[in-house]
């Protein structure tokens, strides 16, 4: 099994600095590393403070030079917001500092609120995104690539800065059932996520995985499923309870500029707002890997059972959780967490 950080580099407040948001966010990332996790991986929002990163590749590129062993990759760029003949370049760049390391996950996004300030029409953003993507393997896959179609029109292109990795990245794709049965037909990795959901829907995930691999008549295990999740391993109720508090806050943010609503006093910083969505901290740590280490270890071994991911992401830098904790809990996945589920693992499978 795959471990992976997923730093969505949050700023819960103005006692939040944007420099130190940034820079815990690059802290965790290193840690990862030293820890033994496989990837770190980068969101990218814009214009509030859902998440600072406003270019995952930058992310990349930066710890590529602090780091040597760990896969750094993006998740997701969101392909509608881009100039995908400059995002070429800009992978290749990403993949050559990197020394090869660069995972490339691409969305079609989901924030109005982005898409009305960079001028595009969220209700096009499926189609937008499903050309784009043809860009990006033409321009990855050929050494001079031309495009026709709906919303671009390339003549005769050649990218001067090509990726180490040959003929592309790993290529992860985020977004829902359309884009899950494209990932089958075309032989890219996926992003799936339950949020704060339990194993029933795990369950639903796995069966909508099956239909989509049966859709192209694949084998489920042709492509990598990652499975972005909260996760959190203390004996400490008020570290679990800061964790617990900083994810629900997270995610009604995340629901509410999915609804295409915001509140903002001041243009910039997103009010939480409680809705009727929200689940008790209590069904939280029933639902989620959260508690004894030997809690979350058993809980996921039971989440992969259900769901059988190829990669496990463990949502770090969320809210204003506190950073030397968080570093901590890093490291306690490297020496305890990760070693148990694989050692675990390796016996069922023998």
């Amino acid at each position: 099994m795959e471990f992976a950080t997923f730093i969505l580099a949050a700023q819960r407040g103005y006692h939040q600095s944007s420099e130190s948001v940034i820079r815990n966010s690059i802290e965790q990332a290193v840690a990862s590393e030293q820890a033994g996790f496989n990837t770190a991986w980068f969101a990218e929002h814009h214009f509030n403070n859902y998440s600072l990163i406003p270019s995952p590749l930058m992310m990349v590129a930066h710890c590529a030079g602090l780091t040597s062993t760990i896969r750094l990759g993006t998740a997701v760029c969101v392909l509608p917001l881009y100039q995908p003949q400059r995002l070429l370049s800009e992978i290749g760049f990403a993949d050559i500092v990197a020394n090869g390391r660069l995972e490339l996950g691409v969305g079609l996004g989901y924030q109005q609120f982005e898409f009305e300030r960079f001028g595009v029409d969220i209700d096009e953003a499926p189609a937008v995104f499903s050309e784009y993507l043809d860009i990006i393997l033409k321009g990855l896959n050929q050494n001079v690539f031309e495009h026709d179609g709906q919303y671009e029109k390339i003549p005769p292109t050649a990218i001067s800065v090509r990726t180490v990795q040959q003929p592309t990245p790993p290529i992860w794709i985020a977004g829902g059932a359309a884009r899950m049965a494209r990932a089958y037909r075309e032989g890219h990795n996926f992003f799936v996520t339950a949020f704060h959901d339990g194993l029933e829907t795990l369950t639903t995930l796995r069966e909508s995985v099956e239909r989509a691999a049966a859709s192209e008549e694949k084998n489920v295990t042709d492509v990598k499923i990652s499975l972005l999740r909260c996760c959190y391993a203390s004996h400490d109720e008020l570290e679990i309870n800061s964790y617990l508090d900083n994810a629900r806050f997270q995610r009604r943010l995340s629901e509410a500029l999915h609804q295409r609503r915001q509140q903002s006093h001041d243009g910039y910083l997103l009010q939480e707002t409680p809705t009727q969505q929200d689940l008790s901290f209590e069904t939280m740590r029933k639902n989620l890997p959260i508690g004894s280490v030997n809690r979350v270890i058993d809980r996921l071994l039971e989440e992969i059972d259900v769901l059988k991911p190829d990669q496990i992401a463990v949502q770090t830098q969320l809210g204003d959780f506190d950073q030397k904790t968080m570093l901590r809990q890093i490291e306690l996945w490297g020496d305890k967490i990760i070693p148990a589920v694989n050692k675990a693992l390796c016996h069922a499978g023998s």
